[in-house]
């Protein structure tokens, strides 16, 4: 077994609430009756309980001892509970807080979950929902300090800055990365749009004895040809029209480097050629010139596309898939990997809430199970938009359900409109709508690219470009993958 997955295991196993428990719960309430009954509910259910008869009593506590969680009663003598709730989060930012009262109104509710508490249960209150809450922002606040240890010892280890997850596709790909960043094996990353292949080029970049030289990032499938292979190997003056001075290439600022070409699948078959002659021979010509320039460097190519399928079709060089082919690193979807959502949510909260210089933010175990549930087709990728949306909006500590976007909650599909169509609407009218949604839909997630919205839809590249063009298709511009 890897260190990798041992150091999974450790936090899988050794939770904050002890070997066997289901974790520590802290429960301050005034009434001697109601933290009874908490405590042998809990304590049934196997967690270790402890109690305070006071918010200042319950501060101490949590001073002294750690928790997985603290059962807050709104209404108490003294600092009430939304001041104790105040106090326990300027300490500790990450200890989930339910508040429990016999006044539950919206106002109340909504003022402590934007204070931070990750759930509001009003007295009396239901033995099974309250415990599914109970474990819900458990398992959250576990998987966030799941989080912080994986990655901290992953940076020991390898340095992987931006790389988050502990599912087992994941730990794989971490160990099969420390194993070929040394070597100056040509790498080829192969997934869906949104996995996150940069960020693995980054990472073999980073390890390996290249790192104080350039990474060098291109998006092949973002300009035409004559435009590519000027950026790639550059050109003397002259070399065309607008050449009015001679300019370096992209192979030769990554010199002694490494060059990440992106979408490699879109390159056309001359520049395939000289792509493959640099692989080859590690020298190439400036674009007019005649003087050969001699290079040193590491190719990390990556597609969203199966290139065996296109190589069988004429549209790939067989010797060149076999050049870029050496190690091949498959990024699974996020819909197989959903074990990594709640470390992902943390990590994109925190680096919106920096980037926005805003305070820490948090998501409720409500708006937690629709990303969960969600197939996310548009990847991490995706998921990174929704999150930096809903840190964008957000006016208190809390994420939850009013933030998302409706089509996680099943509404605003482009199938909606079938069962719900405008009243004055003709047929024709409800069949193109639908048609123009579905295929912006589609291009969305597959980051603007006609190619393979084409290929999904099994349809030519030119019956879409049709299509988009007859429906008025705004193309947006490519990101990074």
């Amino acid at each position: 077994m890897s260190d990798t997955a041992v150091v999974s295991r450790t936090l899988l196993n050794g939770s904050p609430g002890g070997p066997g428990l289901a974790g520590a719960v802290l429960i301050i309430d005034d009434e001697s009756e109601i933290r009874e009954s908490l405590q042998t509910l809990l304590e049934m259910e196997g967690f270790a309980v402890e109690t305070a008869v006071s918010g200042e009593a319950g501060l101490q506590r949590i001073g002294e001892h750690p928790f997985d969680l603290v059962l807050l009663d709104l209404a108490l003598p003294g600092r009430d509970g939304m001041e104790i709730l105040a106090e326990i989060r300027a300490h500790e930012t990450r200890l989930p807080v339910i508040m429990i009262t016999a006044y539950g109104t919206v106002e109340n509710a909504v003022r402590a979950m934007q204070s931070g508490a990750a759930n509001f249960v009003q007295k009396p209150w239901d033995n099974e929902k309250l415990l599914a809450d109970v474990r819900a922002a458990i398992g959250w606040r576990r998987a966030e300090e799941e989080n912080v240890q994986l990655k901290r010892a992953l940076k020991q280890r390898y340095n992987f800055e931006n790389i988050v997850g502990k599912s087992e596709p994941m730990l794989k790909i971490f160990d099969l990365v420390a194993q070929v960043a040394n070597s100056r094996s040509t790498v080829l990353l192969q997934g869906e749009s949104g996995t996150g292949k940069e960020v693995i080029a980054k990472a073999l970049h980073l390890n390996s004895p290249r790192h104080d030289r350039p990474f060098v990032p291109v998006n092949t499938g973002s300009m035409p040809t004559d435009l590519l292979e000027s950026t790639l190997f550059g050109h003397v003056k002259g070399a065309f029209t607008s050449a009015i001075a001679s300019k370096k290439g992209l192979f030769e600022m990554a010199d002694r480097g490494t060059l990440f070409l992106d979408e490699i699948a879109t390159m056309g078959l001359d520049t395939q050629a000289k792509i493959l002659r640099v692989l080859q021979d590690r020298r190439f010509m400036h674009l007019g010139g005649v003087q050969e320039v001699q290079v040193d460097v590491r190719i990390i190519a990556a597609t969203n596309v199966d290139l065996r399928h296109l190589v069988r079709e004429g549209r790939f060089r067989e010797d060149l898939f076999y050049r870029l082919n050496v190690i091949t690193i498959e990024l699974p979807p996020l819909r197989q990997r959903k074990q990594d959502i709640p470390l992902l949510v943390d990590f994109f909260l925190k680096k919106y809430a920096e980037e926005n210089d805003r305070p820490a933010r948090t998501i409720t175990p409500e708006a937690l199970r629709p990303l969960m549930a969600y197939s996310w087709p548009g990847n991490v990728r995706e998921l990174e938009n929704v999150i930096e949306r809903a840190v964008v909006l957000s006016s208190g500590n809390a994420i939850g359900m009013d933030l998302l976007p409706d089509n996680l909650l099943g509404k605003g599909s482009a199938f909606s409109l079938l069962h719900d169509p405008p009243a004055d609407a003709s047929l024709f009218e409800i069949v193109e709508d639908v048609e123009k949604r579905i295929i912006t839909e589609m291009l969305e997630k597959c980051n603007w690219n006609q190619t393979e919205a084409a290929e999904h839809f099994k349809v030519p590249l030119s019956t879409l470009n049709q299509k988009i063009r007859r429906l008025n298709i705004e193309i947006k511009k490519k990101t990074r993958g």
